[in-house]
């Protein structure tokens, strides 16, 4: 996987905001948090992590991307992108 500007396939993706909060892990450390909606227009692999980060907001307990970087993130033992509803065409 690479991010090119001039190879890459193009890959659009929308968001809204949800909820902003701040999440208390056991020992006590705060985490602040906003839980989106997003929308991947294109279905390009990784797109929605990739988008996340070059915004500045990775996706929490993301490996790849950043998601674990932050002091606090480091409890979060999955990655934190669930699918809500999915729709396809069917033949």
């Amino acid at each position: 996987m690479s991010i090119s500007a001039i190879q890459g396939k193009p890959a659009r993706s929308h968001y809204r905001v949800v909820e902003r909060f701040c999440h208390e892990w056991e020992d006590g450390t705060l985490l602040p948090l906003t839980r989106v909606q997003l929308t991947p227009e294109t279905g390009r692999t990784h797109q929605l992590r990739i988008h996340c980060q070059q915004l500045g907001h990775p996706i929490l307990g993301c490996d790849l991307y950043g998601g674990r970087l932050l002091l606090g993130t480091e409890q979060a033992q999955r990655l934190m992108l669930h699918a809500s509803e999915l729709h396809f065409i069917h033949p």
